[in-house]
């Protein structure tokens, strides 16, 4: 009997402190990295207190030719969920995530499940991974899929705190909902709506709310246009009277500003990341 009672004791000590242990683990937030400051703002909306989320990038990089520092490969190896957008907007994705080797990582790709525009096509593609344009947050409705997405990779690590995901993934929608809403209205007053951009981010915000791309800089990352494209688009500025050419901060504005000397079109530097420019700490505050 006294050895029964013991073990019994004993079980009820290791009980308690198992419930402690656990205690402790539902305590500690889920270690959360991601791609670019855009998927931080969604994952700090969804997850609110319960989430550390760091971004490998800051808003002023160019996430198409980024190269990952040591410092990245530890916070990768720390991680519980990784969150990239995916269609090629992060090259440097795959060889990162090998490389830190980390066991049990979920990563999750927020574009899955988009109707895609193709690079320079406007043609929607929905075939899986293949090829399209990945700047796909610049549309609210879109954003609102990406949120689903990380809402859903939250409650699959942390099921204690699924519910509270789901329902700060509900709250976040419906603020994106009255956003677009609000620049729909705002953006009626806008008669002319061809703009020439520096590179092409800005597809899915164009389809979204009306826009004419009319002419890129930049075609392919990385390449620099020739001085016969550079011409060609003079020449169509001036013809079709376009009035404004949209840059980004992270990008050399030299181009731009000769553009705009050359053809007399007004250059506007626009983030199509949060960070990128005061004020746009967020996603809500950069797409006002």
């Amino acid at each position: 009997m006294r050895g029964r009672k013991i073990v019994f004791v004993a079980a009820v000590c290791l009980a308690f402190l198992a419930g402690s242990a656990n205690l402790i683990f539902a305590l500690e937030p889920l270690h959360v990295v991601v791609t670019i400051p855009v998927l931080k703002d969604f994952a700090d909306q969804v997850g609110g207190p319960h989430v550390r989320a760091v971004s490998l990038l800051s808003g002023s990089e160019n996430e198409h030719t980024y190269s990952p520092k040591p410092s990245d490969l530890v916070a990768v190896r720390k991680a519980d969920v990784f969150i990239e957008v995916g269609m090629g907007l992060e090259v440097w994705v795959g060889a990162l995530v090998r490389n830190a080797g980390t066991a049990g990582l979920l990563v999750v790709t927020t574009s899955d499940g988009i109707a895609r525009i193709a690079d320079h096509a406007g043609i929607a593609d929905t075939h899986g991974q293949g090829d399209g344009n990945p700047h796909v947050w610049l549309d609210p409705e879109n954003a609102k899929l990406m949120v689903g997405r990380i809402a859903e990779a939250f409650a699959k690590a942390d099921p204690a705190h699924a519910g509270e995901y789901r329902a700060n993934q509900d709250r976040y929608v419906h603020r994106l909902g009255a956003l677009e809403a609000e620049l729909a209205e705002q953006l009626q007053r806008v008669t002319d709506r061809r703009i020439v951009v520096h590179h092409p981010a800005w597809p899915y915000f164009a389809r979204r709310f009306g826009f004419d791309i009319a002419g890129e800089i930049i075609t392919q990352p990385g390449a620099e246009p020739s001085a016969r494209h550079i011409q060609a688009l003079v020449r169509k500025i001036r013809e079709g009277r376009i009035r404004v050419i949209v840059s980004e901060p992270q990008l050399n504005q030299k181009l731009p500003r000769i553009l705009a000397q050359e053809s007399g079109a007004r250059l506007v530097v626009l983030t199509a990341m949060p960070g990128g420019v005061p004020g746009t700490g967020t996603y809500l505050d950069m797409l006002r």
